[in-house]
């Protein structure tokens, strides 16, 4: 197996600046481009899935993941339970994740303007109409997935103990 073969997984964490450039790559080769994001804290099976469908709808997926500071706005003071780092480094390590890219902001519209992804993915537990990134992403032609929810499968369930 070749050298270049063997990437490390904190090797698809990128910065901004480096998605950026990945996304653009990723169009001058005319790939197909998915967003989506979240906080992955506690990766489960719902997350795995969703990943999974994710990618499956383009050529590349990136994955905006919140930040800490961001979790806790979002989740509350005793989140994340997994820093971000090595929420990302995870995240990296699955097959189906191409990229991810961190985010401080409560929403990752900026990113999403910034990437420009032709398909952005979110959880089918979130209305259509309440999709952030939604308008803009259309706006260029790229349109908006709802993935599928794994019923029982969630971050809560199993910091309260619950399968």
């Amino acid at each position: 197996m070749s050298r270049a073969a063997l990437v490390r997984a904190r090797d698809k964490v990128l910065s901004r600046a480096a998605a950026g450039t990945f996304a653009r790559a990723c169009r001058r080769r005319g790939e197909k481009l998915v967003f989506t994001n979240g906080c992955f804290d506690l990766l489960h099976v719902g997350h795995t899935r969703s990943l999974e469908e994710a990618r499956s709808l383009g050529d590349r997926l990136i994955v905006a993941l919140n930040r800490d500071s961001s979790v806790r706005r979002l989740k509350g003071p005793r989140r994340p339970q997994v820093g971000e780092m090595r929420r990302a480094e995870v995240l990296a390590a699955l097959a189906c994740v191409d990229a991810v890219v961190l985010f401080a902001e409560s929403t990752p519209l900026r990113l999403i303007r910034a990437l420009r992804p032709d398909i952005l993915a979110k959880g089918g537990d979130w209305k259509f109409e309440e999709i952030v990134g939604r308008e803009e992403v259309e706006a260029w032609g790229g349109r908006v997935a709802r993935l599928r929810v794994v019923r029982g499968a969630s971050t809560t369930a199993l910091i309260e103990g619950k399968r």
